[in-house]
Parts: C-alpha cells; sequence; structure tokens
C-alpha cells in the first residue's frame, strides 16, 4: 500500500515535561486531544508509547487516554535489547508503508533498536529546524526519514502529504472544515480517512489553530458547512441575504484564503448556501421543480407556502385560504439554519391557535397535502445519509466528491485552452 501504515506518539508529544513538579496535576498539552480526534477515525493504526521510568499518574492518564480515543498503549525500556519498533511490530500488520514514531525535540534522541526499517521520525518543536511542511521538500526530509514540525497539528498535514506521495498521480487531497459534532458524525461512519480512499480521497482536517492558506495550497478541494460557523442572520433587513449573514472570524478568513487559491475547488461554493438559509427563498426555487414532471408520473413539487409577518394579522385566514393552505398546517421560522431557534416549529391546528406561537418572525407556513404528488418541504446540503447503511453511503460520498473536482477541473482546463 505504501504511504503511512501506523503512527506511534511518544509520551513527550502529549505531556507536560514538568517532572520535577510533582504538585501539579497530569494533564494533556495543548492540541493533543485535536489530534487524538482525528486520528482515531483515520483508518491508521495508532498508538502510544511511553517508558517504564514514567510517573505513576502520568502513566495513569496515558492508558486512560489511550481508552478514550481506541489506541494501542505501548511500555518499552531503553535499556532492553527489543526496540520500540520491536514491540509494535508484533501488534500491527506490516501492509506496506512505514510506521512514524512522533517524538518531541527534547527527546529526538531516542531511537529503534532491533528491526527498525520501515520507520520515519517526526520532530515536534526541535528548536530552529525549519518543518517540513512550511515549504522544505517532503523528498528531501524523506532522504533521511526524519521529518520536523513546529506543532503538534502540523501532523495531520504531513500525514497527507507523505499518503499522497506513496499513491499515484490521481490522488486527492480534501480539506473538510465544520463543526466538531458534525465532524464526529461523518468521521466514525468512516467518511474522512487520512488514508486514500478505494477512489483515492484523502481527507485533511483544517485547523485553525495553525495558517489556513499554507494547508489550502496543499489541497485539491474544500468541503465545508459553513452555516456551522454562523453568528447571526438578519431577516429585517432589506438587503441580499449574502449581506445578511455574518459569519465567525474564522469562516471570514477561511473564505478569503480560498478567494487567494484560484485552483482550489470548493463543495459547495459560499455562494450557492445562501439561499438554503431562507426557507422563503427554498420554496420559491422549489417551485421549479414543476418543470421536471413528466405526464403521467406523480408529481413532484414545493408545498404551498405563504410568509407571515405578523401572527395577528386580522385576515390570516383568508391569506391561508388564497395560499391554498388548509388545517393542520406547519409553520418554521423563515431563518432556515445557523442560528439557535432556525429550527423551532410548530403544527397549528386551529386559526386562533396562532395567536399563541413563539415561533420566531418572520414565518413560513406550509403543508403536505393529501394530493399523492412528492413534496419536498426542506433542502440540505451535505446531507449526512443517516437513513442509508455505511457500506452504501460512505462510498457514494467518496464518489460524488471525486466527480465533481475531476469535473471542475476539466471545465477549468478546457476553459484556460479555449
Amino acid at each position: 500500500m505504501g504511504g503511512v501504515r501506523g503512527i506511534l506518539l511518544d509520551s513527550s508529544v502529549l505531556l507536560s515535561s514538568d517532572d520535577g513538579d510533582f504538585s501539579r496535576e497530569a494533564s494533556l498539552l495543548p492540541g493533543a486531544d485535536y489530534v487524538l480526534r482525528k486520528l482515531r477515525y483515520s483508518k491508521i493504526p495508532t498508538g502510544i508509547s511511553h517508558g517504564l521510568d514514567l510517573a505513576s499518574p502520568k502513566m495513569y492518564l496515558l492508558q486512560e487516554t489511550a481508552q478514550t480515543y481506541s489506541l494501542d498503549c505501548f511500555v518499552f525500556s531503553l535499556t532492553s535489547e527489543e526496540g520500540i519498533s520491536d514491540v509494535v511490530a508484533k501488534k500491527w500488520e506490516d501492509n506496506g508503508g512505514d510506521c512514524i514514531h512522533v517524538v518531541s525535540g527534547y527527546r529526538e534522541e531516542l531511537s529503534h533498536k532491533g528491526s527498525s526499517s520501515g520507520w520515519m521520525k517526526v520532530i515536534v518543536g526541535s528548536g530552529g529546524r525549519k518543518s517540513s511542511t512550511d515549504g522544505e521538500s517532503i523528498a528531501a526530509a524523506g532522504m533521511l526519514n526524519i521529518f520536523s514540525i513546529h506543532k503538534l497539528e502540523e501532523l495531520l498535514l504531513l500525514i497527507c502529504h507523505l499518503n499522497k506521495k506513496a499513491t499515484d498521480a490521481d490522488a486527492l487531497i480534501l480539506g473538510y472544515a465544520m463543526k466538531p459534532s458534525r465532524e464526529e458524525d461523518f468521521a466514525k461512519r468512516g467518511a474522512f480517512p487520512l488514508c486514500p480512499t478505494q477512489n483515492g480521497l484523502i481527507f485533511l482536517p483544517l485547523s485553525y489553530v495553525l495558517p489556513i492558506l499554507p494547508q489550502l495550497q496543499e489541497v485539491d478541494a474544500v468541503i465545508h458547512k459553513a452555516t456551522d460557523e454562523i453568528l447571526a442572520v438578519d431577516m429585517s433587513s432589506s438587503s441580499e441575504i449574502c449581506k445578511k449573514v455574518t459569519f465567525t472570524k474564522n469562516l471570514q478568513e477561511l473564505q478569503r484564503c480560498i478567494e487567494c487559491q484560484m485552483n482550489c475547488c470548493v463543495i459547495d461554493p459560499f455562494n450557492n448556501i445562501f439561499p438554503v438559509l431562507d426557507r422563503l427563498r427554498i420554496q420559491q426555487i422549489l417551485i421549479g421543480l414543476e418543470a421536471l414532471n413528466i405526464q403521467g408520473r406523480c408529481k413532484i413539487r414545493a408545498p404551498n407556502f405563504l410568509k407571515v409577518d405578523s401572527f395577528d394579522l386580522p385576515n390570516l385566514e383568508q391569506k391561508l385560504a388564497e395560499a391554498k393552505l388548509s388545517l393542520p398546517n406547519i409553520v418554521k421560522p423563515q431563518v432556515a439554519c445557523g442560528v439557535a431557534d432556525a429550527h423551532s416549529m410548530a403544527i397549528v391546528f386551529k386559526v386562533n391557535h396562532y395567536k399563541d406561537l413563539t415561533v420566531p418572525l418572520p414565518a413560513v407556513v406550509q403543508v403536505q397535502d393529501g394530493t399523492g404528488d412528492h413534496v419536498i418541504v426542506d433542502v440540505n446540503y451535505l446531507p449526512s445519509f443517516k437513513e442509508i447503511p455505511d457500506d452504501v453511503a460512505i462510498p457514494a460520498f467518496w464518489d460524488a466528491l471525486k466527480e465533481k473536482i475531476v469535473s471542475r477541473k476539466k471545465n477549468e482546463l478546457f476553459t484556460e485552452t479555449s
């Protein structure tokens, strides 16, 4: 297979080095939790190693950490003839490729005894040494099988480098950014592996702790959930929807950097997501489905709907009738996602019940009637496919991404040559 077949994290990159201060509780270093969460579902065997001389509190913490993130835990002795690589070899199957041993700069003298071939060393925080992810050739660093990074978070970028280098030219790196809970849902289903998928995709979690632009320079495409980064949506404004939305500084920085990377494919372009923030706009778009209908088949259409600015309108019942809305019907905020009350809703059975509603205004009233038509009441991008088995949904997800990226690159090439 080639690439990275295993990752071994020395205790020095996970724990603080204050061995002389016994008054402090053992704790993980900043960034350790972040990296361990990403490696847990990376589909690359990952373990933690420590020596026999490690203080008990730290040893217990590492063991608990290994259990939390489903990692292997290896204990070694510097005086033993059996080296770290030998201990790991008994646990991890050798399917080709190299194992990475990640150590702190102050432990870079830690070496492998025994059968150390097939191992690379990554040194974290190694003084003035230039990072292997700061433009230095990966191939040049690989000659010595020693790489340097400033922060532990850079390890994920380095792994993607090495895995792409070990595969054919068709391998693509996808950077992704979304809230941790959403990422966890996808990752635990195997959707975001660091090792290449069956169709040559490698997934890199974009970190806001590191400069964004250098990360984007290494990816072929970006998949995002921008609605996770919305701070506010002002529907009272008369401006265009793109100007009604306030994103976090992180998302704004990502947008700015993507604009600097002309060859980076974005799934979906940020402008494409604005319509799904507005339920009224969604309904107007869904009206276009009627053009897809085939005579003699069940119709696909939007539901009947009405925008409501106040639940106290004296002629509300008349407006509902004009919009072909019968009771019971559903009331939702016009803001479709990104804010806390976007998914508030109510089912109304009597007209006088509208006066007591707490659904935020402006709102959209819609109904799925019993006509036998296929009525689409909502849309979403980056769907979760939770109702589809993983062995079907995830490969289909990968194929859709690959097709999108390849198609985009072909179109760009055609435009440049025409």
